[in-house]
């Protein structure tokens, strides 16, 4: 079993902010490559960058949610691609910690070990003795390239045979096979290829039902008095990848910073677009937009650290408030970002421009399925006024 020295707080934010020069020289070759370096990877390794939700006991950092939020934003002011990846693989790194113990002790085995893994039922699992046999195909399965296991939805008989209920398994990714479709405006770096299931056995251990995951029914007893791996699935999963889109805000300021003492405005007197009261009206928007993204963020990383470390349940109100929370910050972050681009001009277009792909960064974000604020403003205002849930994602 692996031992290693935690990281506090403040060190693990200060490590991905030391990354920051390096991410944002390598982007747009990464971007162009369609995924992340594999000395890259050894970098965020050697940076702490890849334990941040493994269990301590197998020489992981265990930090709490307002910890995981801004170091996954530092990342994301480098490179967007590698806090969104990171942050993926911390969501399964959690996931697999809900697993058996002995299951947990196969997966972290490895030092360095990688989990992929999305939250989707796109696969089905037909049972079989002393398990399941999984047929199917995971689209938009970041980090699966680097991954040493793939955490799996499928649909499969629920008990008593009538109907289907969706299950989570994980499997090695030596026993996937990956279909090469990652052709994308946004996020292009993180390699979130397809990978596919051909009737694979998973035995009976490595198999969990989502609605019990869903409502906090966890089957590791290691883990069970730790409060970070007592908080409910979707609002951890939502919040893992929020700061990716405050990272990016943050760098699209920066950019911007740093261009407008530099930069006239065309076809007007402006000899420096900073002298422009337009300009200063811009920043002053845009800062309002990142403030307030930074509100939700840490409103609901608050709550999901607070109402873990103290025990206790979750209304469907607040479960609902939390995806609202996430996809607002997205939404306000992604705000900010198009006032910088928009104040950018014409020559911001050019690829060698990281505003360019910092725009079509956060447009992606903002396109996912649980962070899309459409979906999740839709969803509170439902069971705000006391609607069911059109959903069992909560």
């Amino acid at each position: 079993m692996e031992t290693a020295q935690a990281l506090s707080a403040s060190e693990a934010v200060r490590s991905a902010s030391g990354l920051v020069p390096e991410l944002r020289a390598r982007a747009a070759e990464a971007e162009r490559q369609r995924r992340l370096d594999d000395d890259l990877i050894d970098l965020l390794d050697k940076a702490g960058m890849l334990k941040l939700r493994v269990p301590a006991r197998h020489g992981g950092h265990e930090v709490d949610m307002r910890t995981l939020v801004a170091t996954i934003a530092e990342l994301g002011r480098g490179d967007a691609s590698v806090a969104w990846t990171t942050a993926v693989w911390s969501i399964c790194s959690w996931l697999a910690s809900l697993f058996p113990d002995a299951v947990q002790d196969e997966v972290f085995d490895v030092p360095g070990t990688r989990i992929c893994g999305l939250l989707s039922p796109t696969g089905t699992a037909v049972p079989q003795d002393g398990g399941f046999l999984f047929n199917g195909r995971w689209a938009f399965n970041t980090g699966a390239l680097h991954s040493h296991w793939n955490v799996l939805i499928a649909m499969a008989p629920a008990p008593g045979g009538d109907q289907q209920w969706p299950v989570m398994a994980i499997a090695p990714m030596s026993d996937m096979s990956i279909i090469d479709d990652w052709h994308t405006s946004g996020l292009r770096a993180t390699g979130s290829v397809t990978t596919v299931a051909t009737d694979l056995f998973i035995p009976m251990e490595r198999v969990l039902p989502l609605p019990a995951l869903l409502s906090e029914q966890y089957a590791s007893e290691a883990n069970a008095g730790n409060p970070i791996f007592r908080t409910p699935l979707l609002p951890t999963a939502c919040m893992s990848v929020t700061g990716t889109a405050l990272g990016l805000a943050a760098a699209a300021k920066e950019e911007f910073l740093r261009r407008a003492p530099e930069r006239k405005i065309t076809y007007t007197t402006y000899e420096r677009q900073l002298e422009a009261p337009i300009t200063h009206l811009q920043l002053a928007e845009a800062q309002m937009r990142m403030d307030e993204a930074a509100f939700h963020a840490e409103r609901a990383a608050a709550a999901l650290d607070a109402k873990s470390a103290a025990g206790e349940s979750w209304t469907v109100q607040e479960r609902a408030l939390i995806r609202l929370d996430a996809s607002s910050a997205c939404e306000l972050a992604m705000r900010a970002v198009e006032i910088f681009s928009t104040a950018s001009g014409a020559s911001s277009i050019y690829d060698s421009a990281p505003i360019q792909r910092i725009r079509r960064d956060i447009q992606a974000i903002n396109l996912h399925a649980i962070l899309h604020p459409n979906t999740n403003l839709e969803l509170y205002g439902r069971v705000a006024l006391g609607l069911e849930p059109n959903t069992v994602y909560l």
